[in-house]
């Protein structure tokens, strides 16, 4: 499976990196081979300063060796040995009126003493960060999401949906990243889904990410906005950092692993600000969208 699942997310890394770059017209993605020393590698694709993308990067490794110490208090094993591998990419767009959109596919594996396989699973989602609201663009990137879901079980959409919503919560601050989208772990063999249908619904999701995301940032992308609906866009962008270095399993997964500093803070933002006890003033659009995130809604 691991074979499987590592040519499909370099395929997909090609295809999402075309299209992105057709859509900015300006700017080309850097790419990166790296090696980790314990084992395995990966490539980093970046791209920054374009028509469109102020930065982003497209990313996929695959990395294995020992599990460290605090991976295995974590997973709660013993001394076993790991593989890991997965796409994740995250688009920061210059125009406020376009989301930040991050996604991730993965597929991890955990070996006893004789090499044989203790443990394997999947994981992965797609979350929308909007700055400005705009019904519409939400309830399209929900629909794709849930008509992904819905092609392999009906509980899927409602479960995954609702764990994304749990999932990219800033708990410090009582608010959502963003509008949510699907969230999903350990996804493992169980009576009702062998591992090659938990890879087909991940490659289902994986598959349809640029039907959920292109059209919306297509339609924002030239829409006129000021200095302050700018200024707007960094502060939110701040909370994004926030969620990243505080709450973020997968940084954190990077980080203890020794994974790659730059691929692993790709996701950061370009232009942040911080400022203190802003609040948007009541009735305004930006109150709105900070209403949606306190409280999220259901959009199909």
């Amino acid at each position: 499976m691991k074979e499987k699942f590592y040519q499909y997310i370099q395929n997909l890394q090609d295809t999402i990196s075309v299209k992105l770059e057709e859509i900015d017209g300006k700017a080309t993605f850097k790419e990166d081979i790296w090696k980790r020393p314990e084992g395995g590698g990966g490539r980093t694709r970046v791209i920054e300063n374009g028509n469109v993308f102020e930065k982003g990067g497209v990313n996929i490794s695959g990395v294995h060796g020992k599990l460290p110490q605090s991976m295995q208090t974590y997973f709660k094993v013993g001394d076993v040995d790991f593989f890991a591998c997965g796409l994740s990419l995250v688009l920061h767009p210059k125009n406020p009126m376009a989301p930040t959109v991050h996604a991730n596919w993965r597929y991890f594996e955990m070996y006893d003493t004789d090499g044989a396989v203790v443990g394997s699973w999947f994981g992965g989602g797609q979350d929308l960060t909007p700055y400005y609201l705009f019904d519409e663009d939400a309830r399209h990137f929900h629909k794709v999401c849930k008509e992904s879901c819905d092609r392999h079980h009906p509980d899927f959409y409602p479960l995954y949906k609702k764990k994304c919503d749990d999932y990219f919560y800033n708990e410090h601050r009582g608010e959502r990243r963003g509008i949510g989208g699907l969230f999903f772990d350990y996804c493992k063999t169980t009576d009702e889904m062998s591992m090659e249908n938990w890879y087909d619904f991940v490659t289902e999701v994986g598959n349809n990410f640029l039907n959920a995301y292109v059209p919306i940032v297509l339609k924002r992308k030239d829409m006129p906005f000021t200095k302050e609906q700018k200024d707007w866009q960094e502060i939110r962008r701040g909370r994004y950092v926030e969620f990243n270095l505080v709450h973020d399993k997968g940084t954190l997964f990077g980080l203890k692993t020794n994974g790659r500093i730059e691929s692993i803070l790709m996701s950061l933002p370009p232009q942040v600000q911080w400022r203190y006890d802003h609040h948007p003033e009541a009735g305004t659009e930006e109150a709105r969208m900070l209403a949606i995130l306190t409280d999220p809604i259901d959009w199909i």
